[in-house]
C-alpha cells in the first residue's frame, strides 16, 4: 500500500563473462601414443590473480569406452573461492593455424579445486593419427582452450542519492494474484477434471490468445462463460493460471514438460520459454532424445536447436539409450534431422555415427 512506510533500497547485479584463451602444444606426439603414456598435464595457468588451472590429455581415453579416442579435460587446481562456474571450448589449431574439431561445453559447470571437466571422446586416436600432416604438423598436437569464468558484480544503485521520496514497489503481480486467490470479482468458470475454478475473461483474454478468441467469437464459451479445460490435471492448471495472473511460473523443476505443453496450448509464448530453460538446465544423454522430441512437438526452436548440438557433442552416448532406440522406430523424420545437423557440423571423425543413428 502506498501508506505502509516501506523503505527500499535498489541494488544491481550484473553477469557477465571473462574469456580466456590457452594454447598448449605438446611434441613427439606419435612416440607418445605408442608409449601408451598415461595422463599429460600441460603447465598451469590463471585466469584470475589467485586461481591456477591447468588442461590434461588422455592419448587412449579415460576408461573402456573412450580408450579409442583423446580425452580432453580443464582443471581447476587452486582458486580463493569454494568454487567457480565457467564454459570452455576446445580446438586443434591445424598447420595452417585454423582451428578444427570444435568442442564446446552446452552450459557453465561448477568447478572446485582439484575437479576437470571435458571431452572423454574429444577425436578419435585414428583419425587423428591418419590427418597427421594437416592436425600433427611436425609431430606436435597444438591444442587452444577458451575457458569463460562467469562473473557477478555487485553495485548499490541508490547508495549516494539524495534523501528524497520512497517509491514502493509495484504490487500489481501480488494484486492481481490475489484476486485470483480469492475469487473476487470472477465472470467465468473454467472447469478441470470436474472441479470449477473462478477466473476473469478480460485477465484470460489479454495474457492468451487462446482464451481471447474464446470470448470474442460467437463461440460457446462466449455465450455461456463457461470453458472445458480438458486433459489437464489440477495441479498444472493452477500453475499455468498463477503464470497468467503473476507473470510467475512456481516448481518448474517438476513440471517443465508438462507446462511446455500448456504453455503451447494457450499461447503463452513467455511461459513456454521458460520451461524450455528449465528443460535444457536437465538436459542429458539419457534425456536428449526425450527432450529432441517434445522440442520438434512443441515447435519450440531454441530447446530444438540446443538438443540437436548436444546430440551431436555426445552422439555416441545417445545413441546407446532406449529413448534415442525408441525414436528411430517411432519418429524417424527426427533421427534424419539428427543426421543432417551432424554433417552441417562439419566433423569428419563423426562420419561413422550417421549408420549408427539410423541403425541403433
Amino acid at each position: 500500500m502506498a501508506g505502509d512506510g516501506t523503505i527500499q533500497r535498489w541494488d544491481h547485479t550484473q553477469i557477465s563473462l571473462q574469456n580466456f584463451s590457452y594454447l598448449w602444444t605438446i611434441s613427439n606426439f606419435h612416440s607418445i601414443v605408442e608409449e601408451r603414456l598415461g595422463s599429460l598435464r600441460s603447465p598451469t595457468f590463471s585466469i584470475e590473480a589467485n586461481d591456477k588451472w591447468c588442461l590434461t590429455v588422455n592419448p587412449n581415453g579415460l576408461d573402456e569406452v573412450s580408450a579409442d579416442y583423446l580425452s580432453v579435460n580443464l582443471v581447476l587446481l587452486s582458486c580463493l573461492k569454494s568454487h567457480v562456474w565457467a564454459k570452455f571450448q576446445f580446438w586443434i589449431i591445424s598447420d595452417k593455424g585454423e582451428k578444427k574439431q570444435t568442442r564446446r561445453s552446452q552450459t557453465a559447470f561448477r568447478f572446485v579445486p582439484g575437479l576437470g571437466y571435458g571431452f572423454k571422446k574429444y577425436i578419435l586416436r585414428d583419425f587423428l593419427l591418419s590427418h597427421a600432416p594437416r592436425l600433427l604438423p611436425h609431430d606436435q598436437l597444438t591444442l587452444l582452450c577458451m575457458v569463460s569464468v562467469v562473473k557477478y558484480s555487485f553495485s548499490i544503485s541508490d547508495q549516494n542519492r539524495k534523501p528524497g521520496i520512497q517509491v514502493p514497489r509495484c504490487t500489481l503481480a501480488d494484486e492481481l494474484g490475489e484476486l485470483w486467490d480469492n475469487s473476487r470479482f470472477t465472470d467465468c468458470c473454467l472447469v478441470v477434471s470436474g472441479q470449477e475454478f473462478q477466473a476473469h475473461r478480460a485477465i484470460l483474454a489479454a495474457r492468451s490468445p487462446v482464451f481471447r478468441a474464446m470470448f470474442q467469437h460467437d463461440m460457446e464459451e462466449s455465450r455461456k462463460n463457461r470453458v472445458e479445460i480438458p486433459d489437464l490435471e489440477p495441479q498444472v492448471f493452477k500453475a499455468m493460471m498463477d503464470f497468467i495472473y503473476t507473470g510467475t511460473a512456481p516448481d518448474l523443476d517438476s513440471m517443465a514438460d508438462t507446462l511446455l505443453a500448456v504453455a503451447d496450448r494457450y499461447g503463452l509464448e513467455r511461459l513456454k520459454v521458460m520451461c524450455e530453460d528449465a528443460i535444457l538446465r536437465d538436459l542429458s544423454v539419457e534425456n536428449a532424445a526425450h527432450t529432441l522430441f517434445l522440442a520438434d512437438l512443441h515447435n519450440s526452436g531454441q530447446l530444438k536447436t540446443q538438443a540437436l548440438d548436444f546430440i551431436t557433442a555426445h552422439a555416441f552416448e545417445v545413441s546407446e539409450t532406449s529413448g534415442w532406440k525408441a525414436m528411430v522406430g517411432s519418429y524417424p523424420h527426427l533421427v534424419a534431422e539428427a543426421q543432417r545437423f551432424l554433417a552441417s557440423a562439419h566433423l569428419p571423425f563423426l562420419e561413422p555415427l550417421f549408420k549408427s543413428l539410423k541403425q541403433s
